[in-house]
Protein backbone atom coordinates (compact mmCIF):
# COMPACT_ATOMS: atom_id res chain seq x y z
CA UNK A 1 0.00 0.00 0.00
CA UNK A 2 1.38 3.43 -0.94
CA UNK A 3 2.39 5.71 1.93
CA UNK A 4 0.02 8.64 2.55
CA UNK A 5 3.05 10.79 3.38
CA UNK A 6 5.37 12.86 1.23
CA UNK A 7 9.06 12.21 1.88
CA UNK A 8 11.79 14.79 1.24
CA UNK A 9 15.39 13.84 1.91
CA UNK A 10 18.64 15.70 1.32
CA UNK A 11 22.21 14.81 2.34
CA UNK A 12 25.34 16.99 2.39
CA UNK A 13 28.94 16.47 3.36
CA UNK A 14 30.04 19.01 5.96
CA UNK A 15 33.60 20.29 6.59
CA UNK A 16 33.49 19.57 10.36
CA UNK A 17 32.98 16.58 12.64
CA UNK A 18 29.51 15.24 13.38
CA UNK A 19 29.85 16.50 16.96
CA UNK A 20 30.69 20.02 15.81
CA UNK A 21 27.81 20.09 13.31
CA UNK A 22 25.45 18.86 16.03
CA UNK A 23 26.74 21.49 18.48
CA UNK A 24 26.00 24.20 15.90
CA UNK A 25 22.32 23.16 15.98
CA UNK A 26 22.22 23.37 19.78
CA UNK A 27 23.43 26.98 19.96
CA UNK A 28 21.16 30.04 20.13
CA UNK A 29 20.23 31.34 16.69
CA UNK A 30 20.35 28.03 14.80
CA UNK A 31 16.64 28.11 13.99
CA UNK A 32 16.77 31.75 12.86
CA UNK A 33 19.85 31.10 10.75
CA UNK A 34 18.12 28.29 8.88
CA UNK A 35 14.89 30.16 8.09
CA UNK A 36 15.05 31.29 4.43
CA UNK A 37 14.89 35.07 3.99
CA UNK A 38 11.87 34.77 1.69
CA UNK A 39 9.82 33.15 4.48
CA UNK A 40 8.05 35.29 7.09
CA UNK A 41 8.54 33.41 10.33
CA UNK A 42 8.47 34.84 13.86
CA UNK A 43 9.55 32.88 16.94
CA UNK A 44 6.93 33.30 19.67
CA UNK A 45 8.25 30.90 22.29
CA UNK A 46 11.16 28.52 22.75
CA UNK A 47 12.00 26.14 25.61
CA UNK A 48 14.69 23.50 26.05
CA UNK A 49 16.73 23.78 22.86
CA UNK A 50 16.53 20.56 20.83
CA UNK A 51 16.45 18.02 23.66
CA UNK A 52 13.52 15.66 24.21
CA UNK A 53 10.38 17.55 25.16
CA UNK A 54 11.65 20.96 24.04
CA UNK A 55 9.11 23.09 22.17
CA UNK A 56 9.34 25.83 19.58
CA UNK A 57 6.31 27.99 18.76
CA UNK A 58 6.39 30.15 15.64
CA UNK A 59 4.04 32.29 13.59
CA UNK A 60 4.24 31.67 9.84
CA UNK A 61 2.80 34.26 7.46
CA UNK A 62 1.87 33.45 3.87
CA UNK A 63 0.37 36.55 2.27
CA UNK A 64 -2.55 37.69 4.43
CA UNK A 65 -2.73 34.32 6.23
CA UNK A 66 -1.00 33.85 9.60
CA UNK A 67 -0.54 30.34 11.05
CA UNK A 68 0.67 29.17 14.46
CA UNK A 69 3.06 26.22 14.35
CA UNK A 70 4.17 24.27 17.44
CA UNK A 71 7.00 21.74 17.11
CA UNK A 72 8.17 19.37 19.85
CA UNK A 73 11.56 17.65 19.90
CA UNK A 74 12.25 13.97 20.54
CA UNK A 75 14.77 11.16 19.85
CA UNK A 76 17.68 13.32 21.01
CA UNK A 77 20.99 11.46 20.66
CA UNK A 78 23.98 13.79 21.24
CA UNK A 79 26.15 14.15 18.16
CA UNK A 80 23.94 11.88 16.07
CA UNK A 81 20.27 12.82 15.74
CA UNK A 82 17.22 14.73 16.87
CA UNK A 83 13.65 14.97 15.59
CA UNK A 84 11.13 17.79 15.62
CA UNK A 85 7.48 16.91 15.14
CA UNK A 86 4.50 19.18 14.58
CA UNK A 87 2.01 19.00 17.44
CA UNK A 88 -0.02 21.97 16.23
CA UNK A 89 -0.01 23.57 12.80
CA UNK A 90 -1.08 23.49 9.17
CA UNK A 91 -0.16 19.88 8.32
CA UNK A 92 -2.01 16.74 9.31
CA UNK A 93 1.44 15.19 9.87
CA UNK A 94 4.99 16.62 9.93
CA UNK A 95 8.12 14.89 11.22
CA UNK A 96 11.62 16.22 10.57
CA UNK A 97 14.64 14.03 11.32
CA UNK A 98 18.14 15.53 11.55
CA UNK A 99 20.82 12.84 11.16
CA UNK A 100 24.60 13.24 11.66
CA UNK A 101 27.10 10.61 10.51
CA UNK A 102 30.85 10.83 11.27
CA UNK A 103 33.24 10.69 8.32
CA UNK A 104 36.39 11.45 10.29
CA UNK A 105 37.75 14.15 12.62
CA UNK A 106 36.98 16.98 10.19
CA UNK A 107 34.10 15.75 8.07
CA UNK A 108 30.57 14.44 8.51
CA UNK A 109 27.45 13.61 6.58
CA UNK A 110 24.24 15.44 7.45
CA UNK A 111 20.77 14.35 6.33
CA UNK A 112 17.42 16.11 6.54
CA UNK A 113 14.50 13.68 6.27
CA UNK A 114 11.06 15.27 6.29
CA UNK A 115 7.86 13.25 6.23
CA UNK A 116 4.64 15.22 5.90
CA UNK A 117 0.99 15.00 4.94
CA UNK A 118 -1.05 18.11 4.04
CA UNK A 119 -4.55 18.55 5.48
CA UNK A 120 -7.84 17.87 3.68
CA UNK A 121 -7.33 14.30 2.48
CA UNK A 122 -7.10 13.71 -1.28
CA UNK A 123 -7.41 17.40 -2.08
CA UNK A 124 -4.63 18.16 0.39
CA UNK A 125 -2.41 15.47 -1.13
CA UNK A 126 -2.72 17.10 -4.54
CA UNK A 127 -2.01 20.53 -3.02
CA UNK A 128 0.99 19.05 -1.23
CA UNK A 129 2.43 17.79 -4.48
CA UNK A 130 2.05 21.13 -6.27
CA UNK A 131 2.54 23.64 -3.44
CA UNK A 132 3.93 22.31 -0.15
CA UNK A 133 6.49 19.93 -1.61
CA UNK A 134 8.31 22.46 -3.88
CA UNK A 135 8.29 25.05 -1.10
CA UNK A 136 9.75 22.55 1.38
CA UNK A 137 12.38 21.40 -1.11
CA UNK A 138 13.49 25.01 -1.63
CA UNK A 139 13.71 25.46 2.14
CA UNK A 140 15.78 22.30 2.64
CA UNK A 141 18.19 23.21 -0.18
CA UNK A 142 18.69 26.64 1.40
CA UNK A 143 19.30 25.12 4.85
CA UNK A 144 22.01 22.83 3.53
CA UNK A 145 23.77 25.68 1.73
CA UNK A 146 23.70 27.88 4.83
CA UNK A 147 24.82 25.11 7.19
CA UNK A 148 27.72 24.01 4.98
CA UNK A 149 28.98 27.54 4.32
CA UNK A 150 28.53 28.80 7.90
CA UNK A 151 30.44 25.84 9.32
CA UNK A 152 33.23 26.38 6.80
CA UNK A 153 33.42 30.09 7.67
CA UNK A 154 33.72 29.39 11.40
CA UNK A 155 36.19 26.55 10.82
CA UNK A 156 38.61 28.97 9.14
CA UNK A 157 39.05 30.72 12.50
CA UNK A 158 38.89 27.59 14.67
CA UNK A 159 42.23 28.37 16.32
CA UNK A 160 40.90 31.64 17.77
CA UNK A 161 38.93 31.81 21.00
CA UNK A 162 35.24 32.73 20.92
CA UNK A 163 34.61 36.45 21.43
CA UNK A 164 32.13 38.54 23.38
CA UNK A 165 30.73 40.92 20.75
CA UNK A 166 28.29 43.81 21.16
CA UNK A 167 26.21 44.78 18.13
CA UNK A 168 24.31 48.02 17.54
CA UNK A 169 21.49 47.89 15.00
CA UNK A 170 20.90 44.28 16.00
CA UNK A 171 17.27 44.36 14.87
CA UNK A 172 18.01 45.83 11.45
CA UNK A 173 18.30 44.14 8.08
CA UNK A 174 21.96 43.17 8.52
CA UNK A 175 22.03 42.89 12.31
CA UNK A 176 19.16 40.40 12.45
CA UNK A 177 21.16 38.07 10.17
CA UNK A 178 24.51 38.71 11.86
CA UNK A 179 23.48 37.86 15.43
CA UNK A 180 22.42 34.24 14.79
CA UNK A 181 25.45 33.70 12.54
CA UNK A 182 27.85 34.79 15.29
CA UNK A 183 25.97 32.94 18.05
CA UNK A 184 25.94 29.62 16.18
CA UNK A 185 29.69 30.04 15.70
CA UNK A 186 30.12 29.92 19.48
CA UNK A 187 30.49 33.66 20.12
CA UNK A 188 28.65 35.48 22.89
CA UNK A 189 26.61 38.26 21.29
CA UNK A 190 25.03 41.17 23.17
CA UNK A 191 22.72 43.60 21.34
CA UNK A 192 22.99 47.33 22.00
CA UNK A 193 19.47 48.75 21.96
CA UNK A 194 17.31 51.71 22.94
CA UNK A 195 14.47 49.47 24.15
CA UNK A 196 13.98 47.20 27.13
CA UNK A 197 14.36 43.91 25.23
CA UNK A 198 16.10 41.57 25.31
CA UNK A 199 16.83 41.77 29.04
CA UNK A 200 20.59 41.21 28.62
CA UNK A 201 21.00 44.03 26.06
CA UNK A 202 23.26 47.04 26.58
CA UNK A 203 21.22 50.24 26.76
CA UNK A 204 21.93 53.39 24.77
CA UNK A 205 20.07 56.32 23.27
CA UNK A 206 22.22 58.16 20.72
CA UNK A 207 19.67 60.97 20.35
CA UNK A 208 20.08 61.99 24.00
CA UNK A 209 23.70 60.90 24.37
CA UNK A 210 22.81 58.27 27.00
CA UNK A 211 24.91 55.10 27.04
CA UNK A 212 25.66 52.39 29.63
CA UNK A 213 29.44 52.88 29.66
CA UNK A 214 30.23 50.15 32.19
CA UNK A 215 28.50 47.49 30.07
CA UNK A 216 31.16 47.92 27.37
CA UNK A 217 34.04 47.19 29.75
CA UNK A 218 35.85 43.97 28.89
CA UNK A 219 34.14 43.29 25.55
CA UNK A 220 36.31 41.71 22.85
CA UNK A 221 34.67 43.50 19.92
CA UNK A 222 31.91 45.91 18.88
CA UNK A 223 30.01 45.92 15.58
CA UNK A 224 28.26 49.20 14.81
CA UNK A 225 25.39 48.94 12.32
CA UNK A 226 22.81 51.33 13.78
CA UNK A 227 21.45 54.30 11.86
CA UNK A 228 18.32 55.90 10.43
CA UNK A 229 17.00 54.34 7.22
CA UNK A 230 18.36 56.17 4.15
CA UNK A 231 16.07 54.37 1.68
CA UNK A 232 13.15 56.81 1.97
CA UNK A 233 12.54 60.25 0.46
CA UNK A 234 14.86 62.76 2.09
CA UNK A 235 13.04 65.65 3.69
CA UNK A 236 15.19 68.13 5.60
CA UNK A 237 13.93 66.62 8.85
CA UNK A 238 14.83 63.10 7.70
CA UNK A 239 18.29 64.23 6.59
CA UNK A 240 18.87 65.65 10.07
CA UNK A 241 17.81 62.35 11.64
CA UNK A 242 20.09 60.42 9.29
CA UNK A 243 23.05 62.64 10.12
CA UNK A 244 22.39 62.65 13.85
CA UNK A 245 21.91 58.88 14.07
CA UNK A 246 24.89 57.90 11.95
CA UNK A 247 27.44 60.59 12.78
CA UNK A 248 26.33 61.37 16.33
CA UNK A 249 25.74 57.72 17.21
CA UNK A 250 29.13 56.67 15.84
CA UNK A 251 30.96 59.45 17.67
CA UNK A 252 29.19 58.61 20.95
CA UNK A 253 30.16 54.96 20.61
CA UNK A 254 33.78 55.66 19.56
CA UNK A 255 34.34 58.11 22.41
CA UNK A 256 32.81 55.68 24.91
CA UNK A 257 35.07 52.84 23.77
CA UNK A 258 38.13 55.10 23.81
CA UNK A 259 37.48 56.04 27.45
CA UNK A 260 37.22 52.48 28.78
CA UNK A 261 39.82 50.87 31.04
CA UNK A 262 39.41 47.52 29.26
CA UNK A 263 38.81 48.44 25.64
CA UNK A 264 37.64 46.04 22.91
CA UNK A 265 40.29 44.86 20.48
CA UNK A 266 38.28 45.85 17.40
CA UNK A 267 35.45 48.11 16.27
CA UNK A 268 33.78 47.18 12.98
CA UNK A 269 31.72 50.15 11.82
CA UNK A 270 29.36 50.30 8.84
CA UNK A 271 29.64 52.88 6.09
CA UNK A 272 28.42 52.89 2.49
CA UNK A 273 29.82 53.19 -1.02
CA UNK A 274 27.80 56.40 -1.39
CA UNK A 275 30.87 58.09 0.09
CA UNK A 276 32.48 57.92 -3.38
CA UNK A 277 29.74 59.94 -5.10
CA UNK A 278 28.51 59.45 -8.67
CA UNK A 279 31.66 58.31 -10.54
CA UNK A 280 30.46 56.88 -13.86
CA UNK A 281 32.70 54.05 -15.15
CA UNK A 282 35.66 54.75 -12.83
CA UNK A 283 36.83 51.68 -10.85
CA UNK A 284 36.82 52.67 -7.18
CA UNK A 285 39.24 51.19 -4.67
CA UNK A 286 39.45 52.26 -1.04
CA UNK A 287 42.06 54.87 -1.92
CA UNK A 288 39.71 56.66 -4.34
CA UNK A 289 39.21 60.17 -3.00
CA UNK A 290 35.54 60.79 -2.25
CA UNK A 291 34.27 63.29 -4.79
CA UNK A 292 31.07 65.16 -5.34
CA UNK A 293 29.59 68.63 -5.21
CA UNK A 294 29.28 70.26 -1.78
CA UNK A 295 25.54 69.63 -1.97
CA UNK A 296 25.96 65.84 -2.33
CA UNK A 297 24.38 64.69 0.92
CA UNK A 298 25.59 61.07 0.71
CA UNK A 299 29.24 62.04 0.11
CA UNK A 300 29.34 64.46 3.02
CA UNK A 301 27.47 62.03 5.25
CA UNK A 302 29.95 59.27 4.46
CA UNK A 303 32.99 61.44 5.15
CA UNK A 304 31.74 62.60 8.54
CA UNK A 305 30.29 59.19 9.44
CA UNK A 306 33.66 57.49 8.92
CA UNK A 307 35.59 60.31 10.62
CA UNK A 308 33.44 59.84 13.74
CA UNK A 309 35.27 56.55 14.46
CA UNK A 310 38.58 58.42 14.98
CA UNK A 311 38.47 58.52 18.83
CA UNK A 312 38.46 54.71 18.91
CA UNK A 313 41.38 54.44 16.46
CA UNK A 314 43.37 57.06 18.34
CA UNK A 315 42.88 55.04 21.56
CA UNK A 316 44.56 52.02 19.97
CA UNK A 317 41.45 50.07 18.99
CA UNK A 318 41.66 48.38 15.59
CA UNK A 319 38.93 50.04 13.51
CA UNK A 320 37.53 48.51 10.31
CA UNK A 321 35.13 50.67 8.28
CA UNK A 322 33.03 48.53 5.94
CA UNK A 323 31.71 50.44 2.92
CA UNK A 324 28.68 48.34 2.01
CA UNK A 325 27.16 48.15 -1.43
CA UNK A 326 23.52 47.15 -1.95
CA UNK A 327 22.86 44.22 0.41
CA UNK A 328 20.74 41.63 -1.40
CA UNK A 329 17.98 40.00 0.64
CA UNK A 330 14.25 39.66 0.00
CA UNK A 331 13.67 40.49 3.67
CA UNK A 332 13.97 44.20 2.89
CA UNK A 333 16.21 46.88 1.44
CA UNK A 334 16.52 47.56 -2.27
CA UNK A 335 15.84 44.00 -3.42
CA UNK A 336 12.82 43.67 -1.14
CA UNK A 337 11.27 46.76 -2.74
CA UNK A 338 12.01 45.52 -6.28
CA UNK A 339 10.35 42.13 -5.95
CA UNK A 340 6.68 43.08 -6.28
CA UNK A 341 6.95 44.99 -9.59
CA UNK A 342 9.24 42.35 -11.04
CA UNK A 343 6.91 39.53 -10.00
CA UNK A 344 4.04 41.43 -11.61
CA UNK A 345 6.04 41.62 -14.84
CA UNK A 346 6.48 45.40 -14.78
CA UNK A 347 10.08 45.56 -13.53
CA UNK A 348 13.04 47.01 -15.36
CA UNK A 349 16.17 49.13 -14.97
CA UNK A 350 16.20 52.42 -13.08
CA UNK A 351 16.74 55.37 -15.38
CA UNK A 352 19.04 54.63 -18.33
CA UNK A 353 20.35 51.44 -16.74
CA UNK A 354 23.93 52.38 -17.65
CA UNK A 355 24.92 53.23 -14.07
CA UNK A 356 27.06 50.71 -12.18
CA UNK A 357 25.51 48.79 -9.29
CA UNK A 358 27.86 47.40 -6.62
CA UNK A 359 26.13 44.76 -4.53
CA UNK A 360 26.77 42.00 -1.99
CA UNK A 361 24.61 39.07 -0.84
CA UNK A 362 23.39 39.25 2.75
CA UNK A 363 25.39 36.13 3.65
CA UNK A 364 28.58 37.63 2.27
CA UNK A 365 27.78 40.89 4.09
CA UNK A 366 27.73 39.10 7.45
CA UNK A 367 30.69 36.99 6.31
CA UNK A 368 32.70 40.18 5.71
CA UNK A 369 31.82 41.47 9.20
CA UNK A 370 32.97 38.13 10.67
CA UNK A 371 36.17 38.29 8.59
CA UNK A 372 36.87 41.84 9.79
CA UNK A 373 36.31 40.88 13.43
CA UNK A 374 38.76 37.98 13.38
CA UNK A 375 41.38 39.11 10.85
CA UNK A 376 43.85 41.09 12.94
CA UNK A 377 45.67 42.40 9.86
CA UNK A 378 42.65 44.28 8.53
CA UNK A 379 41.97 47.91 9.43
CA UNK A 380 40.77 51.13 7.87
CA UNK A 381 38.27 51.38 5.02
CA UNK A 382 37.28 48.16 3.23
CA UNK A 383 34.82 47.92 0.34
CA UNK A 384 32.15 45.36 1.28
CA UNK A 385 31.00 44.52 -2.25
CA UNK A 386 31.02 41.45 -4.47
CA UNK A 387 33.87 41.27 -7.01
CA UNK A 388 31.58 41.64 -10.04
CA UNK A 389 29.58 44.91 -10.15
CA UNK A 390 27.00 45.13 -12.93
CA UNK A 391 25.12 47.84 -14.77
CA UNK A 392 21.56 48.63 -13.77
CA UNK A 393 20.35 47.11 -17.02
CA UNK A 394 22.21 43.85 -16.33
CA UNK A 395 20.91 43.79 -12.75
CA UNK A 396 17.31 44.10 -13.94
CA UNK A 397 17.74 41.48 -16.66
CA UNK A 398 19.33 39.03 -14.21
CA UNK A 399 16.60 39.50 -11.61
CA UNK A 400 13.95 39.03 -14.31
CA UNK A 401 15.62 35.82 -15.47
CA UNK A 402 15.81 34.42 -11.94
CA UNK A 403 12.13 35.23 -11.33
CA UNK A 404 11.15 34.11 -14.85
CA UNK A 405 9.57 37.47 -15.56
CA UNK A 406 10.20 40.14 -18.20
CA UNK A 407 12.39 43.06 -17.15
CA UNK A 408 11.73 45.48 -19.98
CA UNK A 409 9.91 48.42 -18.41
CA UNK A 410 12.39 51.06 -17.19
CA UNK A 411 11.61 53.48 -14.40
CA UNK A 412 12.30 56.88 -16.02
CA UNK A 413 14.73 59.13 -14.18
CA UNK A 414 12.27 62.10 -14.07
CA UNK A 415 9.63 59.92 -12.44
CA UNK A 416 12.13 58.63 -9.86
CA UNK A 417 13.20 62.19 -9.07
CA UNK A 418 9.57 63.23 -8.68
CA UNK A 419 8.90 60.33 -6.29
CA UNK A 420 12.13 60.32 -4.29
CA UNK A 421 13.58 63.80 -4.77
CA UNK A 422 17.28 64.25 -4.00
CA UNK A 423 17.60 60.62 -2.89
CA UNK A 424 16.92 59.43 -6.47
CA UNK A 425 19.98 61.19 -7.90
CA UNK A 426 22.30 59.89 -5.21
CA UNK A 427 21.05 56.45 -4.21
CA UNK A 428 19.09 55.22 -7.25
CA UNK A 429 20.68 56.77 -10.34
CA UNK A 430 24.27 57.35 -9.16
CA UNK A 431 27.02 55.10 -10.52
CA UNK A 432 29.62 53.41 -8.29
CA UNK A 433 31.82 50.73 -9.84
CA UNK A 434 33.46 49.57 -6.64
CA UNK A 435 36.39 47.15 -6.38
CA UNK A 436 36.58 44.27 -3.88
CA UNK A 437 40.34 43.81 -4.43
CA UNK A 438 41.38 44.70 -0.87
CA UNK A 439 38.87 42.31 0.64
CA UNK A 440 40.04 39.51 -1.68
CA UNK A 441 43.70 40.25 -0.92
CA UNK A 442 42.96 39.93 2.81
CA UNK A 443 41.87 36.32 2.24
CA UNK A 444 38.08 36.63 2.17
CA UNK A 445 36.40 33.93 0.05
CA UNK A 446 33.03 34.97 -1.37
CA UNK A 447 30.08 32.60 -1.14
CA UNK A 448 28.31 34.38 -3.99
CA UNK A 449 30.74 36.25 -6.25
CA UNK A 450 28.29 36.41 -9.15
CA UNK A 451 24.93 38.19 -9.21
CA UNK A 452 22.81 35.37 -10.60
CA UNK A 453 24.01 32.79 -8.06
CA UNK A 454 23.48 35.33 -5.26
CA UNK A 455 19.90 36.06 -6.34
CA UNK A 456 19.09 32.39 -6.80
CA UNK A 457 20.34 31.69 -3.28
CA UNK A 458 18.50 34.47 -1.44
CA UNK A 459 15.29 33.91 -3.46
CA UNK A 460 15.39 30.10 -3.34
CA UNK A 461 15.39 29.84 -7.13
Amino acid sequence: MASPYHLIERTSTLPVSAEEAFAWHERPGAFERLVPPWERVEVLERTGGIRDGARTVVRVRAGPVSLRWVAQHREYVPGRRFVDEQVEGPFSHWSHQHLFEPLGPSASRYTDRIEFAPPFGTLGTAAGMWLARPRTERMVAYRHSILRDDLAAHARFRAQSPMHIAVTGAGGLLGSALLPFLATGGHRVTPVTRGSRPPDAIRWDPASGAIDVSAFEGLDAVVHLAGENVGLRWSEARKRRIRDSRIGGTRLLAETLAGLERRPRVLVSASAIGVYGDRGDEVLGEDATPAGPPSDFFVELGREWEAATEPARAAGIRVVILRFGIVLTPAGGALGRMLLPFRLGVGGPLGSGTQWVSWISVDDAIGVVHHALLNDGLSGAVNAVAPEPVTGRTFAATLGRVLRRPALIPAPAPALKLLFGEMADTALLGSQRVSASRLLASGYSFRHPRLETALRHVLGR
